[in-house]
């Protein structure tokens, strides 16, 4: 069974799918951030779902990861779906 995914890694996919460099200093509460609040739309998290796919084999439906309002409640969504 493949490891769980940590928040950095995740983080670091999110922020290549959405156009963006590496982060500079990342915020100590990042899991609990609003991805809004983070500038992550939409069309990113459903990049990110198909970069989970073909990069890691986790397969999170596109009508999931869109729900998600936080990088801990996108964590936990992948993490999962590693795990089943």
């Amino acid at each position: 069974m493949p490891e769980p995914m940590t928040i950095d890694e995740l983080h670091g996919i999110l922020v290549s799918c959405a156009g963006g460099g590496e982060f500079a200093e990342v915020p100590d509460d990042l899991a609990d951030m609003p991805l809004d609040d983070l500038g992550y739309d939409s069309l990113a998290l459903i990049e990110t779902a198909t970069r989970l796919k073909v990069e890691h084999g986790v397969v999170v439906p596109d009508e999931q990861i869109t729900e998600v309002g936080t990088l801990g409640e996108l964590l936990r969504l992948v993490n999962d779906r590693i795990a089943a």
